[in-house]
């Protein structure tokens, strides 16, 4: 699509309510009427709510809190454990319903984007209104799940939009009505504003949007730098950010995954089993993108819950689970000296790139096509007959790892239109 100048766009934010819950509705039919939370297992620490439907939420219950509070809050609440094969489902079963109305869908995780429906108003003859409530009403008839949708003409409006009224809602806001409607609303609504920035706006004495859309952007520059002015656009509703294409072919930043162990980890030994784990899934999403990483970060919080973090750039990209890990584990040593325990390790693969675009050297040695090929053949194998069939030793018989592969709680979900 090719936009006027002078055009105003026309972008929903489509926002799945109480996601992983309803899902959980979906399939347990037996909990219809009762409050429901998706929870971690307690057993291996993860005893927090990481989900709840609309009962419990009136009831109290926050996200990210412990079991045991929600369970004071709301005597009643049923406890579920995540499903998140599923949740990809039913994120695939409402997105396709979306490509429908547009092929400008921009994911915002599994259960959010924007629609840029500009382009469909003639199209369908409707307003950007009826277009979300059709869109609504079609998720809802097909699939069974409600959304809340923000219909305006940035993504930043559309998005504040569709939090403004919860569940399956709609909210306009236009170019005559938006400021009356959020410039009473702290610039924390605002999806780029953090608690950090939004404390810095105060000291500034902007504790509104409107006080933001009316502040002096050589002021707001001098203090934030380039972003102190886009905040000041987005709040004047002159952001002009793009709802890229769905099918469009996007590389991510990263590709991540980590773990609070079932107990600490005391020794650099015992590190390196988790390390390994962890790289072997890394490398594993990897290959299945026909990514290869040009970095490896390592995040470690210890028992005290306090954190260090370190990226590293590697020599030459790589899809390799060993390369990653040892990379890792040579970050390690740099930066922890288990002093205390560790809970904690996540492993990232940084600075993407397609596997396409590199070529090996006249120079290099095949070792890097014989290690890939192996490895892509250990994940067909594992792909038909489960990961049990192929292990590395180092990482068998250990009751750090013992589910690492096998339970949803040590698999968190990472939003890719390549899933």
């Amino acid at each position: 699509m090719v936009y006027n100048v002078d055009m105003i766009k026309t972008i929903l934010h489509c926002d799945l309510n109480n996601f992983y819950a309803s899902v959980e509705q979906k399939l347990h039919p037996e909990y219809d009427g009762m409050p429901l939370a998706v929870c971690g297992n307690p057993e291996v620490r993860h005893g927090i709510v990481l989900a709840k439907n609309q009962l419990a939420k009136q009831a109290g219950v926050q996200t990210g809190e412990a079991i045991w509070i929600s369970k004071q809050k709301c005597p009643n609440i049923v406890f579920v454990p995540p499903h998140y094969d599923k949740y990809v489902e039913y994120s695939k079963k409402v997105f396709s319903i979306y490509t429908t109305f547009t092929d400008r869908v921009e994911s915002f995780g599994i259960d959010e984007c924007w629609l840029d429906v500009t382009g469909s108003l003639s199209l369908f003859n409707m307003t950007g209104e009826e277009i979300a409530n059709k869109i609504r009403e079609t998720v809802k008839e097909k699939v069974g799940l409600t959304i809340s949708v923000g219909v305006s003409f940035t993504k930043t409006l559309a998005k504040l939009g569709s939090d403004m009224k919860k569940p399956d809602a709609v909210t306009v806001l236009d170019k005559d009505n938006y400021m009356s409607r959020i410039g009473n609303m702290s610039p924390s609504e605002m999806i780029m504003i953090g608690r950090k920035t939004s404390q810095k706006l105060e000291k500034l004495n902007i504790r509104t949007i409107y006080e933001l859309a009316h502040a002096d952007i050589n002021i707001m520059r001098s203090h934030f730098g380039v972003i102190g002015s886009n905040l000041v656009k987005e709040a004047r509703g002159e952001g002009d950010d793009i709802v890229a294409k769905y099918y469009e072919h996007t590389i991510p930043k990263s590709v991540s995954n980590g773990t609070t162990t079932p107990r600490d980890i005391n020794t650099f030994e015992e590190a390196k089993v988790v390390v390994y784990a962890l790289s072997e899934l890394i490398a594993v999403r990897l290959r299945s993108y026909n990514l290869l990483a040009n970095g490896v970060g390592i995040y470690l919080k210890n028992n005290q819950f306090d954190g260090v973090s370190k990226q590293i750039a590697l020599q030459k990209p790589t899809s390799n689970a060993s390369t990653i890990a040892k990379t890792a584990l040579d970050t390690l040593k740099d930066i922890y000296n288990f002093n205390l325990p560790l809970r904690a390790i996540t492993v990232a693969a940084i600075r993407l790139t397609d596997e396409s675009d590199y070529q090996l050297s006249l120079f290099d040695t095949s070792d890097f096509d014989k290690e890939e090929q192996l490895e892509k053949t250990v994940d067909k194998i594992r792909d038909k007959y489960g990961y049990q069939t192929i292990k590395r030793g180092v990482v068998m018989k250990n009751d750090l790892t013992g589910n690492l592969h096998e339970e949803d709680d040590f698999r968190p979900f990472h939003q890719s239109k390549t899933t």
